[in-house]
């Protein structure tokens, strides 16, 4: 093969923030990087604290968006962040999305009001 040659090498991971940059979890790479450092994803039931975490196809991730939980199965890896059906196409929804547990701290924002 020459140095001109095209072609791609398949790539069998990819690092989290990457790809939920990708599938349009996160707005931006680095939003997803502090998804991550938060401990707010879970990849395969166990809580992910560093954004270069390696997923591949087949792997069940737990993230947040929108004060939902949202738990899917990795089916592509993906090239590039592309249209949303694009995005689509690298993940299934595993089970439905449901309310992502408030902080213990959040009902004190509201403590005031109640008592009006």
């Amino acid at each position: 093969m020459s140095a001109n040659d095209n072609f791609t090498i398949e790539k069998s991971s990819r690092r989290l923030d990457q790809w939920l940059w990708f599938a349009r979890f996160a707005k931006s790479r680095s939003l997803a990087a502090r998804l991550c450092a938060a401990g707010a994803v879970a990849v395969n039931g166990v809580a992910v604290s560093k954004a270069n975490h390696g997923v591949k196809a087949g792997d069940i991730v737990v993230v947040p968006q929108s004060g939902w939980q949202r738990t899917v199965r990795v089916v592509g890896l993906g090239t590039r962040r592309g249209p949303a059906t694009e995005a689509r196409a690298l993940f299934e929804e595993t089970a439905a999305a449901r309310r992502a547990k408030l902080p213990e701290w959040e009902p004190l924002l509201f403590a005031d009001e109640a008592d009006e």
